[in-house]
């Protein structure tokens, strides 16, 4: 497939104007963000477009109505600024951003609602239920079974994840999980990991995911160095051009637009499972979206310079 209508006009860094890259903020996942940032704002500064970082903090309102910019780069991971609240806030102040509006980034950030929509436009997605209690914990073990993957439903990067395999740990992953609001108990499904970005309405090169660790976790994605990136992913063409068609419908089920990352896994069936939907994804050294956009053909510049160019469109739409 040809990647060529993805690279950037010449352009693009004398018409987008003063560019604010907000990132930081208050979320489990500030730390990333920042690094995330930072990576973004030298990228569009060494393409010469007149860009600022602003690391957003409880004080977000005050900090967005004195902006002072022609648009943003939201590279905000996590609550705060993957769920809609900053989407929001920006509609308001009519500022074009990247990424998705406020009704998408919300539902994605849920974790339960995301997984309720799959399964309602029939793609398939591991078993699931919310966990309100130490009580639901039995429960997940006799409708689900073991194993299962404890997660927070509104937290990212494996934040607060845990594997059970036995009766016995499931009370201390659900007591982890819910030092970050709502639970959800999902099958585990074993098998082959891929990941899935999309810039506009392009889907990148899928990336087939390899680690030693119990599952793809905070410090797989972001400190280890034994973690293997597959790119081309190894899948024959037609459960490639499958794993693709579900990506479509999860980014047009979903409502997500510009870029982003589909998560699944491939069970021992052959079918591909739908995990979960990133709206704001990762953009430091070790994130899969440069990855696949490098494979594409695209430079980590140009990523962030076509990111950019999709909020010039003259009617912007985001909710």
């Amino acid at each position: 497939m040809n990647f060529d209508h993805l690279i950037p006009a010449p352009d693009t860094p004398a018409k987008c104007g003063r560019v604010a890259v907000l990132m930081g903020g208050t979320s489990a996942e500030r730390a990333v963000s920042l690094k995330s940032g930072s990576f973004v704002l030298q990228a569009l500064l060494d393409a010469g477009v007149d860009a600022f970082g602003v690391d957003l903090n409880q004080d977000r309102l005050v900090q967005l109505q004195d902006l002072q910019a022609d648009r943003v780069f939201n590279i905000l991971h996590g609550r705060g600024g993957e769920d809609g609240e900053v989407q929001a806030i920006l509609e308001i102040l009519n500022l074009p951003y990247t990424g998705s509006g406020v009704k998408a980034s919300a539902v994605t950030m849920d974790k339960l609602m995301t997984k309720r929509l799959l399964l309602g436009s029939g793609i398939h997605t591991p078993a699931f239920m919310q966990l309100k209690t130490l009580q639901d914990c039995q429960q997940a073990l006799d409708v689900i079974g073991l194993p299962l993957i404890i997660k927070p439903v509104n937290e990212g990067s494996s934040i607060g994840m845990s594997k059970v395999t036995s009766a016995e740990e499931l009370e201390a992953a659900f007591l982890l999980a819910a030092q970050y609001g709502a639970v959800l108990a999902e099958q585990w499904v074993s098998g082959s990991e891929y990941t899935v970005a999309w810039v506009g309405n392009t889907v990148l090169p899928a990336i087939r995911l390899e680690t030693p660790h119990v599952f793809y976790d905070y410090s797989a994605k972001y400190e280890a160095s034994d973690t293997r990136y597959i790119c081309p992913c190894g899948l024959d063409p037609q459960p490639l051009q499958s794993l693709n068609e579900i990506v479509a419908q999860t980014i047009d089920v979903c409502e997500v637009r510009d870029w982003g990352r589909v998560d699944l896994m491939r069970d021992e069936q052959g079918r591909f499972q739908v995990i979960e939907v990133n709206t704001v994804p990762g953009m430091t050294d070790h994130s899969l979206v440069p990855m696949a956009a490098k494979q594409a053909g695209l430079s980590f510049q140009q990523l962030v310079l076509k990111l950019i160019h999709l909020t010039l469109r003259e009617e912007v739409q985001h909710v």
